[in-house]
Protein backbone atom coordinates (compact mmCIF):
# COMPACT_ATOMS: atom_id res chain seq x y z
CA UNK A 1 0.00 0.00 0.00
CA UNK A 2 1.22 3.46 -1.24
CA UNK A 3 1.49 5.94 1.62
CA UNK A 4 1.43 9.70 1.97
CA UNK A 5 3.26 11.47 4.11
CA UNK A 6 1.95 14.87 6.94
CA UNK A 7 4.83 16.83 4.59
CA UNK A 8 3.44 19.99 6.95
CA UNK A 9 4.31 17.85 10.20
CA UNK A 10 7.82 16.87 9.69
CA UNK A 11 11.17 18.41 8.88
CA UNK A 12 12.26 18.33 5.33
CA UNK A 13 16.30 17.69 4.95
CA UNK A 14 18.30 16.98 2.18
CA UNK A 15 21.37 14.69 2.52
CA UNK A 16 25.23 16.50 2.14
CA UNK A 17 28.40 14.41 0.55
CA UNK A 18 29.13 13.45 3.83
CA UNK A 19 26.05 11.93 5.77
CA UNK A 20 23.90 9.87 2.08
CA UNK A 21 23.83 6.59 1.60
CA UNK A 22 22.78 4.07 -1.07
CA UNK A 23 20.50 0.87 -1.28
CA UNK A 24 20.52 -1.67 -3.68
CA UNK A 25 18.38 -4.50 -3.96
CA UNK A 26 17.38 -7.06 -6.97
CA UNK A 27 14.04 -8.44 -7.29
CA UNK A 28 13.62 -11.88 -8.50
CA UNK A 29 9.94 -11.88 -10.44
CA UNK A 30 10.07 -13.29 -14.40
CA UNK A 31 7.01 -13.11 -16.69
CA UNK A 32 5.73 -15.94 -17.59
CA UNK A 33 7.52 -18.10 -19.89
CA UNK A 34 10.31 -15.18 -20.89
CA UNK A 35 13.23 -14.55 -19.07
CA UNK A 36 13.19 -10.97 -18.34
CA UNK A 37 11.96 -9.16 -15.70
CA UNK A 38 8.79 -7.72 -15.06
CA UNK A 39 8.76 -3.86 -14.62
CA UNK A 40 8.92 -2.89 -11.29
CA UNK A 41 9.32 0.04 -9.40
CA UNK A 42 10.90 1.15 -5.75
CA UNK A 43 10.52 3.98 -3.22
CA UNK A 44 11.26 4.60 0.31
CA UNK A 45 8.53 6.09 2.85
CA UNK A 46 10.45 7.60 6.25
CA UNK A 47 9.00 5.47 8.93
CA UNK A 48 7.10 7.54 12.18
CA UNK A 49 8.77 10.52 13.55
CA UNK A 50 11.31 10.52 10.82
CA UNK A 51 12.01 13.39 8.94
CA UNK A 52 10.71 14.11 5.73
CA UNK A 53 13.36 13.91 3.06
CA UNK A 54 13.52 17.54 0.86
CA UNK A 55 10.34 18.35 -1.93
CA UNK A 56 10.59 16.95 -5.44
CA UNK A 57 10.82 19.06 -8.16
CA UNK A 58 8.31 18.91 -10.53
CA UNK A 59 9.55 18.43 -14.05
CA UNK A 60 7.01 18.15 -17.25
CA UNK A 61 5.45 14.47 -17.95
CA UNK A 62 3.98 13.22 -20.70
CA UNK A 63 2.30 10.29 -21.85
CA UNK A 64 2.20 10.24 -25.39
CA UNK A 65 -0.25 8.25 -27.08
CA UNK A 66 0.76 7.21 -30.96
CA UNK A 67 0.36 3.73 -32.97
CA UNK A 68 -2.30 2.91 -30.66
CA UNK A 69 0.57 2.94 -27.82
CA UNK A 70 1.33 4.93 -24.17
CA UNK A 71 4.72 5.92 -24.53
CA UNK A 72 6.29 5.38 -21.89
CA UNK A 73 4.49 2.47 -20.63
CA UNK A 74 5.62 2.90 -16.96
CA UNK A 75 6.63 6.33 -15.79
CA UNK A 76 6.98 7.62 -11.75
CA UNK A 77 6.58 11.14 -10.94
CA UNK A 78 6.27 13.58 -7.98
CA UNK A 79 3.14 13.94 -6.60
CA UNK A 80 0.57 16.92 -7.45
CA UNK A 81 2.54 16.75 -10.83
CA UNK A 82 0.57 17.71 -14.27
CA UNK A 83 0.93 15.09 -17.10
CA UNK A 84 0.20 16.32 -20.45
CA UNK A 85 -2.00 13.03 -22.90
CA UNK A 86 -0.85 14.66 -26.61
CA UNK A 87 -2.78 12.39 -28.94
CA UNK A 88 -0.26 11.76 -31.99
CA UNK A 89 -2.32 9.16 -33.56
CA UNK A 90 -5.04 10.05 -37.12
CA UNK A 91 -7.81 9.07 -34.71
CA UNK A 92 -9.57 9.56 -31.61
CA UNK A 93 -8.63 8.58 -28.06
CA UNK A 94 -10.60 8.41 -24.75
CA UNK A 95 -7.95 8.06 -21.74
CA UNK A 96 -9.12 7.18 -18.63
CA UNK A 97 -8.10 5.78 -15.06
CA UNK A 98 -10.65 4.27 -12.53
CA UNK A 99 -7.78 2.77 -10.71
CA UNK A 100 -6.91 4.13 -6.67
CA UNK A 101 -4.40 6.66 -7.96
CA UNK A 102 -6.40 8.80 -9.77
CA UNK A 103 -9.52 8.81 -11.73
CA UNK A 104 -10.41 10.81 -14.76
CA UNK A 105 -11.91 10.39 -17.90
CA UNK A 106 -10.30 12.69 -20.42
CA UNK A 107 -13.48 11.96 -23.05
CA UNK A 108 -12.57 11.70 -26.73
CA UNK A 109 -10.31 14.17 -28.26
CA UNK A 110 -9.00 14.12 -31.80
CA UNK A 111 -5.28 13.82 -33.27
CA UNK A 112 -3.01 16.64 -32.40
CA UNK A 113 -5.03 17.53 -29.68
CA UNK A 114 -3.80 17.47 -26.15
CA UNK A 115 -5.29 17.15 -22.69
CA UNK A 116 -3.96 17.38 -19.31
CA UNK A 117 -4.60 15.65 -15.65
CA UNK A 118 -3.04 16.67 -12.67
CA UNK A 119 -1.73 13.43 -10.14
CA UNK A 120 -2.54 14.51 -6.48
CA UNK A 121 -3.32 11.82 -4.86
CA UNK A 122 -0.15 9.23 -3.95
CA UNK A 123 -0.38 5.84 -5.59
CA UNK A 124 -0.43 3.76 -8.65
CA UNK A 125 -2.92 4.84 -11.65
CA UNK A 126 -3.35 2.17 -14.34
CA UNK A 127 -4.61 3.92 -17.84
CA UNK A 128 -5.82 2.60 -20.45
CA UNK A 129 -7.73 3.85 -23.62
CA UNK A 130 -11.32 3.65 -24.04
CA UNK A 131 -11.65 2.33 -27.51
CA UNK A 132 -8.36 0.33 -27.74
CA UNK A 133 -8.24 -2.09 -25.38
CA UNK A 134 -5.09 -2.90 -26.20
CA UNK A 135 -3.33 0.22 -25.02
CA UNK A 136 -2.08 0.69 -21.49
CA UNK A 137 0.17 2.39 -19.29
CA UNK A 138 1.27 3.48 -15.01
CA UNK A 139 2.28 6.34 -14.03
CA UNK A 140 2.91 6.05 -10.07
CA UNK A 141 2.74 9.47 -7.93
CA UNK A 142 5.64 9.42 -5.17
CA UNK A 143 5.64 12.07 -1.95
CA UNK A 144 9.64 10.46 -1.86
CA UNK A 145 12.64 11.54 -4.17
CA UNK A 146 13.97 7.85 -2.90
CA UNK A 147 12.59 5.45 -5.55
CA UNK A 148 13.68 3.85 -9.04
CA UNK A 149 12.62 1.81 -11.81
CA UNK A 150 14.28 -1.48 -12.52
CA UNK A 151 17.14 -2.44 -14.76
CA UNK A 152 16.68 -5.04 -17.16
CA UNK A 153 17.99 -7.70 -14.61
CA UNK A 154 15.65 -6.32 -12.13
CA UNK A 155 18.43 -4.33 -9.92
CA UNK A 156 17.60 -1.19 -7.93
CA UNK A 157 20.45 1.56 -6.94
CA UNK A 158 18.81 4.39 -5.27
CA UNK A 159 21.48 7.36 -4.16
CA UNK A 160 21.75 9.86 -2.14
CA UNK A 161 19.28 8.86 1.12
CA UNK A 162 19.38 10.62 4.29
CA UNK A 163 20.22 7.49 6.83
CA UNK A 164 17.31 6.03 8.97
CA UNK A 165 14.53 4.22 9.06
CA UNK A 166 12.38 3.67 6.03
CA UNK A 167 9.46 1.62 4.52
CA UNK A 168 10.37 0.04 1.88
CA UNK A 169 7.31 -0.05 -1.13
CA UNK A 170 7.61 -2.81 -4.08
CA UNK A 171 5.25 -2.48 -7.40
CA UNK A 172 5.77 -5.48 -9.44
CA UNK A 173 3.47 -5.04 -12.91
CA UNK A 174 0.97 -8.10 -12.68
CA UNK A 175 1.03 -8.57 -9.59
CA UNK A 176 -2.52 -7.96 -7.49
CA UNK A 177 -2.44 -5.32 -4.13
CA UNK A 178 -2.35 -8.32 -1.97
CA UNK A 179 0.82 -9.77 -3.02
CA UNK A 180 2.43 -6.59 -3.13
CA UNK A 181 1.38 -5.62 0.66
CA UNK A 182 3.45 -8.74 0.98
CA UNK A 183 6.64 -7.04 0.03
CA UNK A 184 6.23 -4.08 2.02
CA UNK A 185 9.02 -4.06 4.99
CA UNK A 186 10.61 -1.63 7.24
CA UNK A 187 14.56 -0.87 6.53
CA UNK A 188 17.17 0.50 8.54
CA UNK A 189 20.25 2.84 6.20
CA UNK A 190 23.06 3.11 7.68
CA UNK A 191 25.21 5.84 6.62
CA UNK A 192 27.75 3.48 4.58
CA UNK A 193 24.57 1.84 2.74
CA UNK A 194 22.76 -1.36 2.83
CA UNK A 195 23.09 -4.00 -0.09
CA UNK A 196 19.17 -6.39 0.63
CA UNK A 197 20.23 -8.96 -1.91
CA UNK A 198 17.61 -10.21 -3.74
CA UNK A 199 13.76 -10.19 -2.94
CA UNK A 200 12.23 -13.29 -4.40
CA UNK A 201 8.57 -12.01 -5.61
CA UNK A 202 5.46 -14.08 -6.81
CA UNK A 203 5.24 -14.55 -10.43
CA UNK A 204 3.12 -11.67 -11.74
CA UNK A 205 0.38 -12.43 -14.22
CA UNK A 206 0.93 -11.93 -18.25
CA UNK A 207 1.86 -8.48 -19.17
CA UNK A 208 -0.60 -6.50 -19.92
CA UNK A 209 -3.39 -6.02 -17.55
CA UNK A 210 -6.73 -7.63 -18.32
CA UNK A 211 -9.40 -4.61 -18.16
CA UNK A 212 -13.16 -3.20 -18.97
CA UNK A 213 -14.00 -0.59 -20.46
CA UNK A 214 -14.70 2.38 -18.90
CA UNK A 215 -18.40 1.44 -17.87
CA UNK A 216 -17.22 -1.93 -16.53
CA UNK A 217 -17.80 -3.57 -19.85
CA UNK A 218 -16.46 -6.14 -21.81
CA UNK A 219 -15.16 -4.03 -25.15
CA UNK A 220 -17.02 -4.19 -28.54
CA UNK A 221 -15.57 -6.04 -31.58
CA UNK A 222 -13.80 -3.96 -33.36
CA UNK A 223 -14.89 -2.86 -36.73
CA UNK A 224 -12.64 -0.62 -38.29
CA UNK A 225 -8.57 0.19 -37.62
CA UNK A 226 -9.30 3.00 -35.70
Amino acid sequence: MIMALSAPALAQVSPTAADSAELRVRIESSLPGRHRSAPAVIWLDPALGEPAPAAIPHGRYTLLQKNRTFIPHLQVIPVDSVVQFPNQDPFFHNVFSLFDGKRFDLGLYEAGSSKSVTFSRVGVSYIFCNIHPEMSAVIIAVATPYYAIAGPNGAFLLRSIVPGDYTLHVWIEGLPQSQLDHLVRPIHLPSHGVDLGVIQAPIPQAAGLKHDNMYGESYPPEKSPY
